[in-house]
């Protein structure tokens, strides 16, 4: 696992041409999925390295939907396009944060959306690891963000810019457009994990092939009075 960099530094790197083909490759992958959902109407965008740019041949594609409709349009859309999934399942990593869907279409290639009305820090959480809807990702466009390391990745001509974001808080939040807030609560976060480990997260619940997501919440929420609590914040 990619360790935070607790000192200040600052190194350019540069991409070969494995390197631009791979990220090529994954960004074809991912607008092919994020194609069928807009077809349907459906907005998406794509977060993370393939946003940003420094992508590494074990990246994730992480396709999230912002608003999304109930969840069988969603499933409906990639299975007519003969996306079936690997797996469903939901997520809730905290008390304090929304439940999510995610769709496991291969390994690496994951579709998720809110389960509920999501915090300004939960919206905010895309924008700090950088993201980039349909339009952005065919243009070619790569994006500025935060990684695992709590290195600022900034895009260059030749590849990138990396910096340690510690110390420099207030400037990632303008840079990014988002606040103070929720670049110090992903720092914490990212910190603590490199201290403890990886945690557990408060609830996650593989679905079988006849359970809807709604109807998987809603029963979760019948019994857990945190789970209640949180969508009662919707």
């Amino acid at each position: 696992m990619a360790k935070p960099a607790r000192r200040p530094e600052v190194r350019e790197v540069v991409y070969d041409e494995g390197h631009w083909e791979l990220l090529r490759s994954l960004r074809a992958e991912a607008a092919r999925v994020m194609e069928v959902l807009e077809a349907r109407g459906i907005r998406c965008i794509v977060h993370g390295s393939i946003a940003r740019g420094d992508v590494r041949p074990t990246s994730d594609i992480d396709i999230f939907v912002p608003s999304p409709p109930p969840s069988a349009i969603i499933e409906a859309a990639l299975e007519l396009a003969g996306l079936r999934p690997r797996r469903r399942i939901l997520v809730q990593a905290t008390p304090a944060y929304v439940p999510k869907a995610y769709i496991e279409l291969s390994d690496r290639l994951c579709v998720s959306f809110p389960l509920a009305k999501m915090r300004k820090v939960e919206w905010e959480f895309y924008a700090f690891g950088g993201k980039l809807d349909l339009a952005g990702l065919r243009a070619g466009r790569r994006v500025p963000g935060v990684d695992k390391r709590l290195m600022l990745i900034e895009p260059t001509e030749r590849g990138h810019v990396e910096s340690s974001i510690i110390g420099r808080e207030g400037h990632v939040a303008r840079l990014l457009g988002i606040s103070i807030e929720t670049v110090l609560d992903r720092e914490r976060a990212l910190l603590r994990r490199d201290e403890v480990g990886r945690t557990g997260v408060f609830l996650k619940r593989e679905l079988g092939p006849d359970e809807g997501f709604e109807a998987v919440l809603a029963e979760i929420a019948s019994e857990n009075p945190a789970v209640r609590r949180r969508l009662r914040e919707a």
